[in-house]
């Protein structure tokens, strides 16, 4: 089977790194030429020219949220009949729109850093992840089988739902916890002895400010009606902890987060 991924950063690269070391045939397009010679050292199918997944089963299209549509409308003169075509965008609901000539399965990988970029990429990324898969209508049993066995692979697990499922979910769990990290630090930063004081509850707390500045400006964009009700949630949640006298609410939170992670942090929350 024949793989291409467009786009090599912290998604892409990890997604090749870990696909060019197992049976299928990976190709790999980006426009940047250090990360061509750098990712030569893994699979040679590399280059900048994005014909050369003209011939790819699967196609995954990493690209930044701003620029996903732009790559999907590109792929319609590229892939070949009964190519299946995935992207990586945090947010579902604007990918899903338009119908598309080839088959499209929108994805979303539960996965990733606060650092970006080719270099920042490691193959074990995906491992014990979920990957959310919203597909259309027309996508058959066999096309989602079929994707399924790729993302595997990675050591991912497929979790399926509607866009607008996930979009509502997202804001819950990604994107509405990057503004409140931003938040937790702003606020603290102009107090020099809070700064000087901080330790690991604040480093951990505000880890998401440092991620991908371009990422968090399209998470804000493309998803601000849920990130909106999310932080209505929050805030009412946060007033009525903050008066409080009652530590079983404390306890039950405190209980139910012990329950959601195993020992190496991964989720193994089940409904």
């Amino acid at each position: 089977m024949k793989i291409g991924i467009i786009s090599l950063g912290l998604i892409g690269g990890s997604l090749f790194k870990c696909l060019s070391r197992t049976e299928f045939e990976v190709y790999a397009v980006t426009r940047n030429k250090e990360t061509i010679t750098k990712a030569k050292h893994w699979c040679d199918n590399v280059s900048d020219d994005i014909n050369t997944l003209k011939n790819c089963d699967v196609v995954f299209a990493a690209s930044p949220i701003g620029k996903t549509v732009e790559i999907l409308d590109r792929l319609e003169t590229v892939v070949k009949d009964g190519c299946i075509v995935l992207d990586c965008a945090s947010v579902k609901e604007f990918v899903m729109e338009k119908k598309r000539p080839y088959k499209f399965i929108g994805s979303h990988p539960m996965a990733g850093t606060e650092f970006s970029g080719y270099d920042a990429s490691f193959k074990e990324l995906f491992e014990g992840a979920k990957w959310v898969l919203t597909p259309q209508e027309c996508i058959s049993s066999e096309d989602i089988e079929l994707v399924e066995k790729v993302i595997k692979k990675t050591g991912a697990q497929v979790i399926i739902t509607t866009a607008k499922e996930h979009d509502e979910a997202a804001a819950l769990i990604s994107h509405m916890p990057l503004l409140i990290s931003q938040a937790v630090f702003k606020s603290a930063c102009e107090n020099p002895l809070a700064m000087q004081l901080a330790s690991s509850g604040f480093r951990d707390m505000t880890r998401l400010s440092m991620s991908n500045l371009q990422m968090a400006q399209d998470m804000r964009e493309y998803n601000s009606p849920n990130i909106k009700k999310s932080l209505e949630k929050f805030k009412s949640e946060l007033e009525n902890l903050s008066i409080a006298n009652d530590n079983q609410i404390f306890s039950q939170i405190k209980s139910a987060r012990e329950k959601m992670y195993s020992a190496e942090g991964k989720n193994i929350y089940k409904q």
